[in-house]
């Protein structure tokens, strides 16, 4: 699984940059499948970071990757 969100995350970085953004991947919890990632650069000030992450990065991870559940921001 790990693998496979970290690839998934390779694919949707190109557009968080494009914007002046960026992700970071801080853990993948196998059982529960919560991913955990910090959002940064432009990212961090943005109102829409929530809207992204839930519905972009979340929405993507879930149909790419098997078992995720749910992706979780957090502060670097």
């Amino acid at each position: 699984m790990l693998t496979e969100v970290e690839e998934t995350i390779e694919a949707i970085r190109p557009a968080l940059q494009a914007d002046g953004g960026d992700i970071v991947l801080r853990s993948v919890d196998e059982l529960t499948g919560i991913v955990t990632v910090t959002l940064t650069g432009a990212c961090v000030s943005c109102p829409a970071s929530t809207q992204t992450l839930k519905a972009g990065v979340e929405r993507i991870m879930r149909d790419r990757v098997d078992g995720v559940t749910e992706v979780v921001a957090i502060d670097a």
